[in-house]
């Protein structure tokens, strides 16, 4: 493996056992190309090219994985955390909705629609919008 610095990153020369990592728990998680493109913010680009551009450290935080490819965040986690943020955007433009027209949810409301929706992007209807941005 080699290594350079550019500014204050370390860019590792990713291997083909590494790449096949990365594309293993892709795989793994569902999360498309098209949707990691999305949530990274960039052009179509394959993952090898993400690796090799100042995107890679996002990518690997969002895969749960180290410079390396070893997990540091299991799949449940990593799919309950985006669940959970998921719902949080679901349930707040409701909360705001209801806030406009003076019918605001109580607190236990709220966390059971949250946990709810939660549910919904695990095992429900909304599980194939999981990794949508």
């Amino acid at each position: 493996m080699g290594y350079s610095f550019k500014g204050i990153n370390l860019i590792i020369m990713r291997d083909k056992d590494f790449i096949a990592k990365v594309y293993t728990r892709q795989k793994e998680l569902k999360i498309s190309i098209e949707d990691i493109n999305t949530f990274l913010n960039i052009s179509n680009k394959n993952i090898e090219n993400i690796l090799n551009s100042n995107k890679s450290i996002k990518l690997l935080e969002l895969l749960g994985l180290d410079n390396f490819g070893n997990e540091i965040v299991d799949i449940k986690t990593l799919k309950e955390k985006r669940a959970e943020e998921k719902a949080l955007q679901v349930v707040s433009l409701v909360q705001d909705t209801s806030s406009l027209e003076k019918q605001g949810l109580e607190q236990e409301k709220i966390k059971k629609l949250l946990e709810e929706t939660k549910q919904q992007f695990l095992t429900g209807e909304y599980k194939k919008n999981l990794w949508k941005k």
